[in-house]
């Protein structure tokens, strides 16, 4: 059989591209190139889709020459004209979506991709863009009945008042989580423990999007799972983080490196299936495919696992929880890439198969 043809892209214009463009390069490096013809395509921060010049020369001298992220320079590039190009027809195509955020984890990236008849690794449309839109899915969630911890939401085009915010802080209590709804990698997100703070994580909120998410904040345990597959659905051993800054913010995440994670997670057996099955009911819910990270905050003692957010495009890094906990399960970096694009044609082969004429 032919290689498949893996186009990874990534980059793309969202606060969250230098953390894009570190993934992709671990991907390249574990793709085995007995099994995939690979291929970089990157996104500019001005939204330009380029070839990966450098990338793609790097990677010709060895995986050991790829730099630590990747850089989106070179020729402009259409990329359902590079996914369709190819000298056999008998050649599959599948692209690997690795923009996390805005305008490549939302639908609208997914959506083109759809448009063109690409097969691509993750959710589809709707997936995608209910899970991103942190006020969508905790609405999704509530009424599929799975906990969550109390929120509400925050349109900047309302003009919140001074008054409408003392109002929220009096129902949630302090401390308040703010978030932008249609954001990741903690980036944006602000903790108040009086209301000066609260106003100051509000505005710094509204810089990244113009809905917000104000959650209340608890002691809990963070557990996090991993999930894969289109309809049957598998899940890792859990694992817990524990942050080494007041909360897991992007500076812990990603620069100082300084929190704890645990792999898997020391928790009882009976929490685990209890998660487990949490994971599951939340990757339904918000229809989501291919793969997801599932975030839970536990309250022990109190309300028990409280579903934090799902993640359709989660970190990637080997470091990071998604692939460390299927790592812990039995799969390896190599093999979970290989398994999302095997589901990836799967999904496209069962969807190309419905009709389109009465």
């Amino acid at each position: 059989m032919l290689p498949i043809r893996l186009i990874v892209v990534f980059g793309g214009r969202s606060a969250e591209h230098d953390v894009s463009c570190a993934t992709a390069s671990h991907v390249l490096a574990a793709a085995d190139p007995a099994h995939y013809e690979i291929e970089a395509v990157g996104v500019t921060r001005q939204g330009q889709f380029v070839q990966a010049e450098e990338a793609m020369a790097a990677l010709a001298k060895g995986v050991d020459s790829l730099p630590a992220a990747l850089v989106p320079e070179g020729k402009g590039v259409s990329l359902t004209a590079v996914a369709s190009s190819r000298p056999d027809s008998d050649q599959q195509v599948v692209v690997f979506p690795l923009i996390h955020g805005p305008l490549g984890e939302d639908g609208t990236l997914q959506g083109m991709l759809e448009m063109a008849g690409i097969p691509y690794v993750g959710s589809g449309v709707l997936g995608s863009a209910v899970t991103m839109d942190k006020v969508m899915a905790k609405t999704l969630v509530g009424a599929a009945g799975i906990p969550q911890t109390r929120w509400t939401s925050l349109d900047e085009a309302d003009e919140p008042s001074p008054q409408a915010l003392a109002a929220i802080a009096e129902r949630l209590g302090y401390p308040i989580f703010v978030k932008p709804a249609n954001m990741g990698s903690s980036v944006g997100v602000g903790k108040a423990t009086n209301f000066d703070e609260l106003q100051a994580a509000v505005a710094k909120a509204f810089s990244y999007d113009q809905l917000l998410v104000l959650e209340e904040g608890v002691e809990a345990r963070e557990i996090e799972l991993a999930l894969l597959g289109n309809h049957d659905i598998r899940v890792s051993v859990p694992g817990e983080i524990r942050p080494a800054a007041d909360f897991y913010d992007y500076e812990d995440k990603y620069n100082a490196g300084e929190a704890e994670l645990l792999v898997p997670a020391p928790i009882s057996a009976e929490l685990t299936t209890e998660l487990q099955a949490l994971a599951k009911q939340a990757y339904r819910a918000l229809r989501c495919e291919g793969m997801a990270r599932a975030d839970f905050l536990v309250e022990e003692g109190g309300r028990g696992p409280l579903l934090n957010e799902l993640n359709t495009i989660p970190g990637f890094t080997p470091i990071s929880m998604y692939p460390k906990t299927w790592e812990a399960s039995g799969l390896s970096y190599g093999k979970l890439i290989d398994e999302l694009v095997r589901l990836a044609l799967e999904r496209h082969q069962r969807r190309s198969a419905k009709r389109i004429t009465r």
